[in-house]
């Protein structure tokens, strides 16, 4: 269910140009003209955060390993919850 708040031509594209990059160099590339350092770090830390969360581990665990707070931990967690699947999407099609 794609939230009508989101949807705009803007995002369309920004999502069309993702899904244009090949390899990890053209996202490093990308994301770093894109993002500023903290935005591209805050980002990666989510979904360390989703990642972790479905694979269960507890939020002294997370605190510790990605040092999100605990308050991102509880927002990532609402998402896995209540979310669009998006996280469960990405990781059934990325493994390490």
């Amino acid at each position: 269910m794609m939230n009508n708040k989101l949807k705009d031509k803007n995002v369309d594209y920004l999502f069309r140009a993702v899904l244009s990059l090949e390899t990890i160099e053209e996202c490093y590339n990308f994301f770093e003209d894109l993002c500023t350092v903290p935005e591209l770090k805050a980002l990666s830390q989510r979904l360390q955060v989703a990642k972790m969360l479905s694979e269960h581990h507890v939020y002294s665990d997370i605190v510790n390993e990605t040092g999100a707070s605990t308050a991102t931990i509880s927002r990532v967690n609402r998402s896995l919850n209540y979310g669009c699947d998006g996280y469960s999407v990405v990781f059934e099609r990325v493994k390490e």
